[in-house]
């Protein structure tokens, strides 16, 4: 049997690498890069959810009765168009150091300002460390568009909404917050290393030029000077500075220099001080919303080419066998005994 499932593996990553190969030499995949509009009716695919998980005890005659009775009263609802109060449209950002997906979200929040009505509102579930100040700080303006539209929103952390994460999440009207979400991290940090003296000993110059007295300050190669260093602490206040200045014109009712510290909070302690406004997580916050009207989650997602899409599926398929390869062979350990 092992034998069997290592002859198995051997033609699966054979067919795999000569379907890609043929793929690439004819062209057949698509050109990557192109954006589709995914929109998710998160109320209604509960509902189906649930009503499939209340038929598992049913008879299968039963059973299939009632699913034939759920997609007509599903098309007689989708006909009538049954109207509800309000909407909640749903957002989602991931965030990583370069907050790469700024882009993708300044596009969705385009597609909503002309959709979303006076008693709809907009729900952000964040998740971030925070970043490069440049990259969070247009994350930022761009969620800021939703507030300055006048629309109702909500950000939702449930994990973490740190630094530049917290200077998007504080353009919200409110702040929802995991009881062991990390909030805060009001701070700037930078670190240059310097291996002058180590060039230096091996005797290794560097020449740095500059047309303008601190068009550098610190630099990893050459010699640091004092008043470069105090420039660059100068720098690091300002950008502090601009930060704390954002966040108390969004939640005025902050001491923002108590919190202002680099320091971070959980949960209740970040509502304590005024970070943030209730604690419990975006999943039970939407199925609340979905008790009032709909709850739409929408996204951009990037398509991945027909080529892609066979070498993530090939990979998936030789994952599998291997897995099912070392099953075989620890159960054939013990069949032997």
């Amino acid at each position: 049997m092992g034998t069997f499932l290592v002859q198995l593996l051997s033609v699966a990553v054979v067919v795999t690498i000569a379907t890609l190969v043929i793929l690439r030499a004819r062209g057949a995949g698509r050109r990557s890069g192109t954006t589709r509009l995914r929109i998710t009716d998160l109320g209604r695919q509960h509902e189906q959810r649930q009503q499939k998980l209340s038929m598992i005890d049913m008879p299968a005659r039963a059973r299939r009765r009632l699913a034939r009775r759920m997609k007509r009263d599903e098309r007689r609802q989708s006909r009538t168009g049954k109207g509800t109060p309000s909407t909640t449209w749903v957002l989602d950002f991931h965030g990583n150091i370069k907050a790469s997906g700024v882009t993708r979200l300044a596009q969705e929040i385009s597609l909503l300002l002309p959709v979303v009505g006076s008693q709809d509102e907009v729900v952000l579930r964040l998740e971030s460390p925070g970043g490069l100040v440049h990259a969070y700080g247009l994350a930022a303006a761009e969620l800021d568009r939703l507030r300055e539209a006048g629309l109702s929103t909500t950000v939702c952390v449930d994990k973490v909404a740190a630094s530049g994460g917290y200077l998007m999440a504080c353009n919200a009207d409110r702040i929802r917050v995991a009881p062991f979400a990390v909030i805060g991290s009001i701070g700037v940090v930078a670190q240059v290393p310097n291996v002058h003296r180590l060039l230096q000993r091996h005797d290794v110059d560097v020449e740095l030029h500059t047309a303008g007295r601190f068009k550098r300050t610190l630099t990893v190669l050459g010699e640091n000077t004092e008043e470069g260093r105090e420039k660059f602490r100068d720098d690091l206040e300002s950008t502090h500075d601009k930060f704390k200045q954002y966040v108390a014109a969004r939640r005025p009712q902050l001491d923002i220099e108590s919190v202002a510290t680099g320091e971070i909070w959980y949960g209740q302690e970040a509502v304590t001080r005024g970070l943030a406004d209730d604690v419990g997580t975006s999943e039970a916050y939407l199925m609340e919303a979905m008790k009032k009207g709909r709850v739409i989650a929408v996204g951009l997602e990037a398509e991945r080419s027909l080529t892609s899409r066979i070498g993530v599926g090939s990979a998936r398929l030789v994952d599998h066998l291997w897995e099912r390869l070392e099953e075989r062979l620890d159960a054939a350990r013990w069949e032997r005994r």
